[in-house]
């Protein structure tokens, strides 16, 4: 009884928090004064083709680097987490363990499609996030593209040890030029992470944007390096 009273005052709860977002859709798709502002204006402030990029990483730019900090401060509690719980149980499983890692061996299909789909994943994050002031995508999305690759090489070989210092290296090194680029901003242009420190270049191509593309190459790094720890860490606590 107790429980079926916790789940409806959680529905409950649920709904209420959801009605006042229901009340106010309507059939006005008009703009704000902001978003008109964005809409008009983005294109020839930043000189990104995507307007959503130019949001994004400058418009709320605080925003995203918050977005990072969560990635960055996620990906600390689960690693530790993980090591935590496996030093505790390595004792009891020390004992009872046959001689060896007990691991199985990829299939030789998986090693194979690994092996063949491993710089294709790549080619295609780098492009994501290279390409993301021209076209959907970005850091985050490339980022992840980048981990799904190196999570496909170690499913492919269950005894692949990866670099963990180069990891954290890059990981750490893309975070810090992240807010140095910000802080650039800050003192060359209009305000942290402004992207006009640098030259716009010419419209719609890739060398444009002023800062943009530097600062989503950062956070593909930043993201992919930390997702593959993540991966990595599960891996080898499992």
């Amino acid at each position: 009884m107790m429980k079926r009273l916790i789940i409806i005052l959680a529905l409950a709860a649920i709904a209420l928090g959801f009605f006042p977002l229901a009340m106010r859709i309507s059939g006005d798709s008009g703009l704000t004064a902001l978003a008109t502002h964005y809409v008009e204006a983005g294109a020839d402030e930043l000189g990104a083709a995507n307007l959503v990029t130019s949001v994004v990483v400058s418009y709320r730019g605080l925003d995203t680097l918050g977005e990072v900090m969560v990635l960055f401060t996620a990906t600390t509690g689960v690693t530790a987490l993980l090591v935590a719980g496996k030093s505790k149980s390595h004792k009891k499983e020390k004992d009872s363990e046959p001689d060896g890692d007990g691991r199985r061996e990829g299939s030789e299909l998986l090693a194979t499609g690994a092996a063949f789909l491993f710089p294709i994943l790549i080619l295609f994050g780098i492009y994501i996030f290279l390409n993301g002031h021209l076209t959907p995508g970005g850091g985050f999305q490339g980022g992840v593209v980048l981990a799904s690759a190196f999570l496909l090489l170690l499913f492919s070989d269950c005894r692949l040890e990866l670099n963990h210092a180069l990891l954290k290296g890059a990981e750490a090194i893309s975070g810090a030029a992240y807010v140095a680029v910000g802080l650039l901003g800050l003192w060359l242009a209009g305000g942290f992470l402004d992207p006009r420190f640098l030259p716009a270049g010419e419209f719609g191509q890739l060398f444009s944007a002023g800062a943009i593309p530097i600062i989503y190459i950062l956070i593909g790094i930043k993201v992919g390096s930390e997702l593959t720890g993540i991966v990595d860490a599960m891996r080898r606590c499992s």
